[in-house]
């Protein structure tokens, strides 16, 4: 009986010492997290609310429009290679993500007239517009809508319902599952940290097998956009309007597009892009249209390709 007592006495220690550090560790985590934003960006009003922005080094302009999960933080991240090589990189961040509005039209149309006014308020008269995942939504309705302030436009792992089917389905017990963990930080913390590679498969839709294949930089690269999902409760209503609009069979008139476009993609996105991109490029005239065959919906291991490939395309040098 002493002996149970002990190791029970003993378990409870134990337990009461790894919850104390799970809390430690998630409030790190948050502190962490909400450090990255602050402070890195501005607000202005718009004609849909307040919306939020960021812009970082000078050149050329290229306007990068995050995916699902991310914000202005995510966007200057994805076109962290293009910062370097010269470009003046604006960053918005889209309705309802981080400190940017949450209107009762919420669509990639709607969002593309709120990113005219943060262009006047900048003074930008024509930029280069980059969409990433469900951001490409919203990147090809600027260029429609506006194509006389849009020199360039470049669709990034393009999330777009173009068959009538919904390319992200979840069955009931994965929506559950997804529900509960963006209804909290401590709940996506606690996903993010005891299923890493689930969540780089299910809504990073990139294969955990390719971390091992890749640059030390890479998978610091991969690190940072997971890190980057969080605070989570502050991006919830962009995310669930994410899958409103990516999920529907989409309205938007591509064959309309004007602009010089380029479309990425990498073959073995676990959200089809690759079938989206390949799409896109029959609808869109004289898209230009390039598939890795490997890397995810992050481009895992090609981030220096993707670079190359936006800024020859951008200041005229590709190849055809």
């Amino acid at each position: 009986m002493i002996l149970r007592r002990r190791v029970l006495i003993g378990l409870g220690a134990v337990a009461l010492t790894a919850g104390a550090y799970a809390a430690g560790t998630y409030r790190a985590t948050m502190v962490s997290a909400k450090a990255q934003i602050s402070g890195r960006s501005s607000l202005i009003p718009t004609r849909a609310g307040p919306l939020e922005y960021a812009v970082a080094g000078r050149g050329t302009p290229v306007m990068m429009i995050h995916g699902t999960g991310g914000g202005f933080d995510q966007g200057l991240l994805f076109a962290n290679g293009l910062r370097e090589a010269g470009f003046q990189i604006v960053a918005p961040s889209r309705f309802g993500y981080l400190r940017s509005a949450f209107p009762d039209d919420a669509s990639p149309a709607h969002q593309a007239d709120a990113l005219v006014d943060m262009l006047d308020h900048l003074g930008l008269d024509r930029v280069a517009v980059a969409g990433g995942s469900a951001g490409a939504l919203t990147a090809a309705e600027f260029a429609l809508r506006y194509p006389d302030r849009c020199t360039h436009l470049v669709l990034i792992v393009p999330a777009a319902n173009l068959t009538g089917r919904d390319p992200v389905a979840f069955t009931a017990p994965q929506r559950l599952v997804v529900d509960r963990v963006l209804e909290s930080d401590a709940w996506f913390w606690a996903f993010a940290t005891l299923a890493t590679d689930v969540l780089l498969r299910t809504l990073l839709a990139t294969d955990p097998a390719l971390l091992a294949k890749v640059s030390p930089a890479e998978r610091a690269r991969a690190t940072l956009i997971r890190a980057g999902l969080m605070p989570i409760s502050q991006k919830t209503l962009g995310l669930r309007n994410d899958g409103v609009w990516a999920g529907s069979p989409t309205s938007t008139p591509f064959e309309g597009i004007t602009v010089p476009t380029q479309i990425l993609s990498c073959a073995d996105d676990l959200f089809g892009t690759a079938d989206t991109a390949r799409r896109l490029a029959r609808r869109i005239p004289g898209a230009r249209l390039t598939v890795y065959p490997e890397g995810g919906h992050i481009w895992l291991g090609h981030d220096a390709d993707f670079t190359r490939d936006i800024r020859d395309f951008i200041m005229g040098t590709a190849r055809p």
